[in-house]
């Protein structure tokens, strides 16, 4: 058999993946809600576990988890449903203060000799914006979530076989012995990751929340879930959260408050992702900032809202399963923040 040259390995490789990801895209209605349903898994294992070490029985731990998904579910749900009611509602009033906020920004413009055709810019100002931002992105979240039994089916099958899985892994890859460490670093880092990202984020809505409430910003319990929600989406996550929260504070308070808001994202983002996150995961994730945002991108693209969601733990099994063999490895020293890649 002729031996094949490296550029014909690599375009071999190419479309393989070219095939791949075209099947993932094609059959996202059912790989979504699966990956979805890893994600919710690894995240409450750490409950399992700390449950099941206080005496609880595991069968308990997981329908008392399963019951806190649905109520935080069903609380989420009718929250959005409330604040879109009360927004349709007062649609009127935030159009008016809007025009107010707008005749005051073209004065100021005008001292500087800066002139705006008032109709035309008014014409495409949209106080619904600020909601569309919000309604746009839970949304694409409430269509996974149609699938909320088969999901929660999904959940409670794995968590009741996540003791033995780690085992039944090594042996189908032939290791018996559970020599093969890929496996369990994998495993270890998810839910490292996710664990402590569900917790920063829940205390980063929790003090978005508190905060928006002081200032008087309507709809602050909508903006704190989404900034629950978009802090798992590394780098502009926080930022996309950060943007119908300002323009609502603008649109109902003007520039101070407005100001404040966007200050108030600011330090506390910079809080939970430069101090809080960087010392409970040590070195972190070992991915470059470069490779975190495209994956972002590539992801999102791919698998939708939850593909953004999930775009880091999904690059760290790329890059794994690429440390695993010498060939791959100089992929895996690419993805890497340091050019450093941990062997078997």
């Amino acid at each position: 058999m002729q031996v094949q040259s490296p550029v014909a390995k690599m375009l071999i490789v190419f479309a393989s993946l070219i095939i791949i990801m075209a099947g993932i895209k094609a059959a996202t209605t059912i790989v979504v809600p699966f990956f979805l349903s890893i994600f919710i898994a690894i995240a409450c294992g750490p409950i399992i576990k700390w449950s099941s070490t206080k005496g609880v029985p595991r069968w308990a731990s997981i329908v008392l988890v399963i019951l806190l998904i649905l109520v935080v579910g069903f609380m989420i749900a009718g929250l959005v449903a409330q604040s879109m009611a009360e927004f349709r509602e007062n649609l009127p009033t935030y159009k008016e203060q809007m025009s107010v906020q707008f005749d005051w920004i073209v004065n100021q413009l005008a001292r500087f000799n800066i002139e705006l055709n008032r109709e035309l810019v008014q014409s495409h100002l949209d106080p619904g914006l600020a909601m569309s931002i919000a309604t746009n992105f839970l949304s694409g979240m409430g269509g996974v979530l149609s699938n909320l039994i088969l999901i929660l089916l999904t959940v409670v099958f794995m968590l009741f076989e996540a003791e033995s899985l780690p085992r039944r892994i090594h042996i189908a890859m032939s290791d018996p012995e559970m020599e093969y460490q890929h496996v369990d670093r994998f495993i270890q880092s998810v839910n490292s990751y996710l664990a402590i990202k569900t917790v920063v984020s829940l205390f980063t809505g929790l003090v978005i929340g508190i905060y928006l409430s002081i200032l008087g910003v309507d709809h602050f319990l909508l903006w704190a879930v989404l900034a629950f929600l978009l802090n798992y989406i590394p780098n502009i996550g926080s930022i996309v959260a950060a943007v119908p929260a300002v323009m609502m504070a603008f649109i109902e308070q003007g520039w101070g408050v407005a100001g404040l808001t966007a200050l108030g994202f600011v330090v506390v983002n910079m809080v939970m992702g430069n101090v809080v996150e960087p010392r409970f995961m040590g070195k972190g994730l070992g991915l470059s900032t470069l490779v975190v945002f495209l994956s972002l991108i590539f992801w999102g693209w791919l698998l939708g809202s939850v593909g953004m969601l999930l775009s880091v733990p999904l690059t760290m099994v790329v890059k794994i399963a690429l440390e695993s063999r010498p060939e791959s490895q100089w992929l895996a020293i690419l993805l890497s923040s340091d050019g450093n890649v941990q062997d078997n």
